[in-house]
């Protein structure tokens, strides 16, 4: 049985969900004026959009060939050491004052693990999940705008570059129903503009984490495959909200796993497969992502496609949190999301 019935955040106060209401109403009317005219596939101009738009690899001189060949061939790249650790320690202590209600972030999203939101359990460091969307927390934001992190997104991305989803993943200990596991997916799933090949995912290790924490497993060369299917898995122990998984991959596909230390970073492509195991350890797993496209790409109408789920469920979160009459369709809401984090604007 699926258990996704439950609210997928945590809304603090009322007062929060009143100054992001406010915030989106201002959007609105500015959305309604500024919405630029979307560009499909075959008048996308190629130079803007950074090169061939077939080829994962923008023309650069910071990526060595074996790099280039190596991305091209597996979809990923780990970096190592990218990130100190005084870095990841103001990550750290930021999450820690969020989960204390020390800060307080109206468009942030924190989000529970399925088995505890209707728990007893004091402990937020043990019951969150996630917290995704801070583009307005100025000190989790500024890792999205690193410059040690945005000269290898512009190597697949393109110079003009907008961070559009954010995320501090923490895997608190697995409460014994396996739901700290993240089913196989692929990123794209989620994103409702195009192409590919100009998006990316910066993942940073905040701490040691390995097979038995639940280190992300990918499935090398399967960023040339089409999106696949995805829906909730049919899990005993119940699915986190919006953990959407591929119904029917190849598992004869071989799997790695990657075992990283606090700093390293792995990029990887949208289409890559790629999921975590559960945390089976008395410890936690951190993680903070930042997911990238070219300011170049365009939006796509996801209806009648492989996507329309989860954009009505994100469109029910909005409104879950928000009410009801906000009117923001899925595409508004990345709009909203997005952030100019280097070079010029564009149709994104």
């Amino acid at each position: 049985m699926i258990s996704t019935q439950n609210a997928p955040f945590v809304c603090h106060n009322m007062a929060d969900a009143d100054t992001a209401r406010k915030r989106l109403e201002v959007i609105q009317k500015q959305l309604s004026h500024s919405r630029l005219h979307l560009k499909s596939p075959e008048i996308l101009e190629t130079a803007a959009v950074g090169g061939d738009i077939d080829s994962l690899v923008v023309p650069n001189d910071v990526l060595t060939k074996e790099e280039v060949d190596f991305y091209n061939k597996n979809g990923y790249l780990v970096v190592r050491n990218l990130v100190p650790q005084e870095q990841l320690n103001k990550y750290l202590h930021r999450f820690n004052q969020i989960c204390n209600r020390e800060v307080r972030v109206p468009s942030m999203i924190v989000m529970k693990d399925v088995t505890f939101v209707k728990s007893s359990c004091q402990s937020e460091e043990r019951t969150i999940n996630k917290i995704q969307n801070f583009e307005e927390d100025e000190v989790l934001f500024s890792y999205c705008e690193l410059p040690q992190i945005l000269k290898y997104v512009a190597c697949l991305t393109g110079p003009d570059i907008k961070s559009v989803h954010t995320m501090l993943i923490n895997k608190p200990p697995d409460p014994g129903t396996m739901t700290s596991r993240h089913p196989l997916h692929q990123d794209l799933h989620y994103f409702p503009f195009r192409p590919a090949n100009r998006m990316v995912c910066s993942w940073t290790a905040m701490e040691k984490v390995h097979r038995r924490n639940g280190c992300l497993v990918v499935q090398p060369g399967t960023q040339y495959g089409p999106l696949l299917q995805h829906d909730y898995p049919e899990w005993e122990g119940g699915v986190n909200v919006m953990y959407h998984g591929i119904k029917d991959y190849n598992p004869s596909i071989p799997f790695v796993h990657l075992e990283m230390n606090a700093g390293d970073t792995v990029f990887f492509h949208p289409l890559l497969i790629h999921g975590s195991g559960a945390n089976q350890t008395n410890g936690f797993r951190k993680a903070i992502s930042g997911h990238y496209a070219s300011s170049h790409c365009y939006y796509i109408d996801v209806k009648g496609t492989s996507q329309e789920k989860i954009a009505a469920e994100t469109l029910e979160v909005v409104h879950k949190k928000l009410g009801a009459d906000i009117d923001l369709s899925f595409e508004d809401i990345w709009r909203v999301k997005s952030r100019l984090v280097q070079g010029n604007e564009g149709t994104l």
